[in-house]
């Protein structure tokens, strides 16, 4: 029974991160996204922010849901989340204001991050604490990955450098689109097609393993 219980915790872990990656599979969070990952720290920090709110939200609403009245649900949640992003607001400010002043009005307008709102009302406050805690946290880290993998990319292609770090020569010319707005809208674009040709493969290669199946019955 523990056991069960253990790979069911594990499954709603892991799902966020790969199989139902909140950016790269349903395309949510889309502002942070385009607006932040110019950098790799700045997708960090963006995505550790995130994942602060979303984690806490969880477990507020988990833990409190039986005593929040359906009809003024959403409100709450709105309250609590609001709640935490203030604390994370503050918290970079007085700890990262050089990167702070660099997201700007980004950080505050986690609120507005559907994902964080969506996942208390289709998760968090239909499961007890530990699911919700768990789906939470593969769900912000699957966003701070996909925040990860945009920044870093065009951190290397626009500026030639990883966590301001120089990674070539002074012969490399930096791809500048990189860092700007369409370049953001490219490299997301690409990393799309590439969960769309892996989710194509996966198919068909089950459709093949079925057929298999089948034919030697």
């Amino acid at each position: 029974m523990d056991m069960d219980k253990n790979l069911d915790t594990y499954q709603e872990f892991v799902k966020g991160i790969w199989r139902d990656n909140p950016v790269f599979v349903q395309v949510l969070g889309m502002c942070p996204m385009l607006a932040v990952t110019n950098s790799a720290v700045n997708a960090l920090v963006m995505g550790g922010a995130t994942l602060f709110v979303l984690m806490g939200s969880s477990f507020l609403v988990a833990a409190l849901k039986q005593w929040i009245p359906k009809q003024v649900r959403i409100s709450l949640y709105i309250i609590i989340i609001a709640t935490f992003v203030t604390v994370a607001d503050y918290s970079l400010l007085a700890m990262l204001p050089g990167v702070h002043k660099e997201l700007g009005a980004f950080i505050p307008l986690i609120v507005a991050n559907c994902m964080i709102l969506g996942r208390q009302e289709a998760f968090a406050s239909r499961h007890g604490i530990r699911f919700a805690v768990m789906d939470a946290a593969g769900m912000s880290l699957g966003f701070v990955l996909a925040l990860f993998s945009l920044g870093s990319i065009r951190e290397i292609l626009g500026n030639g450098s990883l966590f301001n770090i120089p990674l070539f020569g002074e012969t490399f010319e930096p791809w500048v689109i990189m860092i700007l707005p369409p370049g953001g809208f490219i490299t997301l674009g690409l990393i799309l097609l590439f969960f769309n040709w892996v989710a194509a493969r996966k198919k068909a290669f089950l459709e093949q393993v079925a057929q298999a199946e089948r034919e030697s019955l």
